[in-house]
């Protein structure tokens, strides 16, 4: 699972990183506050935490505006403890809130119990009357159940999870491997089509639509 950090104390974010990646996670710090929210959505974690008091811009401001375009969980950091920043943060759409400084193994259980929320969550994920299960990475209809690889239910999670919105190559080029790795762009072109082929057999053909010089989209 790969979790962004989003918080401005230095120390804080490389402490926070090696705590993630020692527990298990990969964990990928924003060091610039940029454009953030746009490097948020390139980057699609699994998980982001989120601090409050950024430079430039508030942490729930940003974290409405990221609702209006992802579904993504979020976790948010924050050294103020008041009703009324938990209330908003929950109201702008956080999975979860913990206050600073906090302990380093409650957040791990934060963490973990929210994970395992999603994975109950994924276990009703359908799609046109057909169940998506990401655990077994299948594709259940009524008479048949078929078995996708890594690559190719993630790439049909993560269009289900944008159905009717256009996804460049790029975005599922970095939520399948990240933006640190070098992939041939036929790589990407070779797993659709397999995965094309494969939902013709429980009667889903021509659900993923390529759209010249944009990307593809599932309708």
């Amino acid at each position: 699972m790969r979790i962004l950090i989003i918080e401005d104390d230095m120390n804080l974010r490389e402490e926070l990183k090696i705590l993630l990646d020692d527990s298990g996670y990969d964990g990928i710090i924003l060091p610039s506050f940029e454009n953030t929210k746009e490097h948020i959505l390139k980057i699609n974690p699994d998980l982001l935490l989120l601090d409050i008091k950024l430079p430039n811009i508030n942490g729930q401001v940003l974290l409405k505006e990221i609702r209006k375009e992802s579904d993504m969980a979020v976790i948010m950091l924050t050294s103020k403890n008041t009703e009324v920043d938990e209330v908003l943060s929950m109201t702008y759409g956080a999975d979860d809130y913990i206050t600073k400084p906090y302990n380093p193994v409650l957040l791990l259980l934060r963490i973990e119990a929210l994970f395992k929320r999603m994975k109950k969550t994924s276990e009703n994920l359908s799609y046109k009357d057909v169940k998506v299960n990401l655990l077994k990475s299948t594709l259940e209809s009524r008479d048949k159940e078929l078995l996708l690889s890594k690559n190719e239910i993630s790439i049909f999670y993560y269009l289900l999870m944008h159905k009717g919105k256009i996804i460049t190559r790029d975005d599922i080029i970095n939520y399948l491997w990240g933006n640190d790795r070098f992939i041939d762009d036929n790589t990407l072109t070779v797993n659709i089509n397999r995965l094309r082929k494969k939902l013709e057999e429980i009667n889903l053909k021509g659900v993923i639509e390529t759209r010249r010089e944009q990307g593809y989209i599932l309708i």
